[in-house]
């Protein structure tokens, strides 16, 4: 499978589509709309308005569609589902660019203004949704007939993945499943001798991830017995940041709460365990919000900058900036940034958390703590995309170590960015020590599974208010 391609046949499809749309737009317009209006025919002439509008439209198009996660799950799409979006886009673009382009003509009638409307929202839905139709029919096709495959892994090595595996592969039409193999959950449990002879036997729970990565695993099916439903939450936890689909097969009691919800008519009744926190639309309107006030901050208050820049040199020796290893989103480290507010060596026999009376602070970075000028050198690292404004607050290896052993969901955090500020920094500030990082930890993992814009901005508010009252610590 080549995603690159198929992204590309989209493109080139909806471009062609918009293309299409506005040209047929524009000659509509000229043939009815001004004939109605100057009272005579009026020539097809394409103009230098119309080619800017050519090029620059369909772009727009493309870009709304991007935002809105149009183009990612390229091979797994619903044709209802995708038509429904297209729906939805069309008669939000389509009435923006009636109000922006359209409303000052001059009309005979408020009726021309309904035909223009209408008419453009059924040459851009129509030509639109019948493009992306046949794309997604080709696929699904391919797919059903088990041309197109994802790498599937099955975690469970007993009765249920047996029976699991054996449904699957027997359908008349392929879900798109090719299983590459199993792994076992626990030795104790051992593996049935019958799927062994039918799928390779990959290894066990602590291979997981080394299993995913070296066979381009894209998706993982749990298919364990009752008496192993303790390890869901491991398993779950092991998967998290490894970007594939995981799906679970349901009890009767999934089935009568609701939780197993159609997808195929053909298919193997699975549960999905959504890994989107945040509708596409809404993460690319946070990463527009965190560049654009970023931009915004490193250059109309480059001076301020300056200003602590100096007083930090003047205040103490050593360096301006303290700069460090942290650990970002899907367990990627990065260099942070801030202005020190440490004498120098101050963890010279080894890591150490800051505490209330901590002799390591200097009296200047003190006060930039209490009104967290000290971070403001983060909005780079927000502007590179390695941080957000908003999000748990990034940790050494050294610390997140100590707190897997006593809370391994920890690990959940780096399903996000890392924030310059979180509502579990709202809450305690700096945490003093490992049993305060996991009481944090609580707050951040509640922000991640609500995670919205406008919770963003609540907890920004609150920030803000903490700046202003130098509360922070």
């Amino acid at each position: 499978m080549n995603k690159q391609l198929q992204v590309l046949k989209y493109l080139i499809a909806d471009f062609l589509s918009a293309t299409a749309a506005w040209t047929l737009f524009y000659i509509f317009r000229k043939l009815y709309i001004e004939t109605e209006k100057f009272g005579k025919p009026i020539p097809v002439t394409f103009d230098e308005q119309f080619f800017y509008g050519l090029i620059l439209i369909p772009l727009l198009w493309i870009a709304s569609y991007y935002f809105t996660g149009t183009y990612k799950n390229i091979f797994r799409k619903s044709r209802l589902k995708e038509a429904g979006q297209t729906l939805l886009l069309s008669i939000i673009g389509v009435l923006i660019i009636f109000f922006v382009l359209l409303l000052d003509d001059e009309v005979v009638s408020y009726k021309n203004y309904y035909q223009s409307i209408l008419t453009l929202f059924g040459l851009h839905f129509g030509l639109t949704v019948s493009f992306r139709f046949i794309l997604s029919t080709i696929t699904n096709n391919k797919i059903h007939n088990r041309e197109i495959g994802f790498n599937t892994l099955l975690v469970g090595s007993n009765k249920n993945a047996l029976n699991l595996y054996n449904d699957m592969q027997n359908q008349h039409e392929s879900s798109g499943n090719k299983f590459i193999g199993f792994v076992h959950v626990d030795n104790k449990n051992g593996h049935s001798e019958d799927l062994k002879k039918s799928l390779p036997h990959l290894g066990e729970l602590s291979d997981l991830k080394n299993i995913i990565q070296t066979n381009q695993i894209e998706e993982v099916i749990i298919a364990i017995e009752s008496f192993e439903h303790e390890n869901i939450s491991k398993i779950v936890t092991e998967l998290d940041n490894q970007h594939i689909i995981i799906k679970v097969i349901p009890d009767m009691y999934d089935i009568l709460s609701g939780s197993v919800k159609m997808t195929a008519i053909f298919g193997a009744p699975l549960i999905e365990i959504s890994r989107e926190i945040m509708p596409a639309w809404e993460q690319s309107l946070k990463r527009i919000f965190d560049v654009a006030v970023s931009t915004i901050v490193l250059t109309l208050f480059s001076w301020i900058y300056l200003m602590v820049a100096i007083a930090v040199k003047l205040s103490s020796k050593g360096p301006v900036f303290y700069s460090h290893q942290r650990i970002g989103i899907h367990g990627k480290p990065f260099m942070i940034h801030k202005f020190r507010s440490m004498y120098v060596n101050a963890e010279k026999n080894g890591p150490a958390l800051s505490s209330k009376n901590d002799s390591r602070i200097t009296p200047l970075g003190l006060f930039l703590r209490k009104i967290r000028l000290d971070e403001i050198p983060q909005f780079y690292n927000v502007l590179i995309g390695e941080m957000s404004i908003v999000g748990p607050r990034p940790e050494r290896q050294y610390y997140i170590d100590l707190i897997v052993k006593q809370a391994p969901h920890y690990k959940h955090l780096h399903k996000v960015r890392p924030g310059i500020t979180s509502w579990g920094q709202v809450k305690y500030g700096y945490a003093e020590n490992v049993e305060e990082m996991i009481e944090r930890l609580k707050y951040d993992i509640i922000y991640i599974e609500n995670m919205s814009f406008g919770v963003d901005m609540k907890i920004l508010i609150y920030t803000s208010l903490i700046v202003m009252q130098g509360r922070g610590k």
